[in-house]
């Protein structure tokens, strides 16, 4: 579909929103000028969203737009899923769900903490499972850590593994904490922030 579409559902007794971004395609599959437009507005309906349900073929495997898409989700502050679909019809000799995931973790290494769950929307194999998956998803995003605690975990990294040097003088963490949910958000206060990786 190009065009985008809310539709509102009551699952256990928990109301969510799905917002439907009418899909982003390859950009060689894009050449007419409203469905570009259909995609700036399916962008744009992730700033919405809270947690991103990312599709992947998996007859198709994992493909480089899909690490695409899951990074513009990602860019946006969602919490994101990776939703295998169509597993029904893989050959499962050959491809395992830990397999599969191996690959998609080598493709998408700084997404390696967004979990992935395999179904079949045909079947409704394992469909059910999605929104418990959602909700922890959810729990964790809008987490808030109190300042003690956020300030002992980043001693005891620190503790363990030693900060770098730069210019010949280690980095010091002073003082952590929260300032924003929907992601999780944190600052720290350093000696030396431009030589802090991000």
């Amino acid at each position: 579909t190009r065009d985008a579409t809310d539709t509102a559902c009551r699952i256990d007794g928990q109301d969510y929103l799905l917002i439907d971004t009418a899909g982003i395609r390859r950009k060689s599959k894009v050449d007419l000028k409203l469905e570009k437009f259909s995609i700036i507005k399916a962008l744009k309906r992730l700033e919405r969203c809270d947690v991103a349900l990312v599709m992947i073929d998996a007859e198709e495997g994992v493909t480089d737009q899909d690490i695409k898409v899951a990074g513009y989700a990602h860019e946006r502050g969602c919490g994101s899923l990776f939703v295998v679909n169509k597993w029904d019809l893989v050959d499962k000799s050959v491809t395992t769900p830990r397999k599969f995931e191996q690959r998609l973790r080598e493709m998408a290494k700084s997404l390696g903490h967004v979990p992935m769950i395999t179904v079949s929307a045909l079947s409704g194999q394992r469909v059910n499972k999605i929104f418990p998956v959602v909700n922890k998803i959810y729990q964790q995003y809008t987490t808030r850590i109190g300042t003690g605690q956020i300030n002992r975990i980043i001693t005891n990294a620190t503790t363990r593994t030693e900060p770098s040097l730069h210019k010949g003088r280690r980095i010091k963490f002073y003082y952590t904490t929260q300032v924003a949910d929907r992601p999780p958000t944190f600052v720290s206060f350093v000696n030396y922030p431009d030589a802090v990786h991000f």
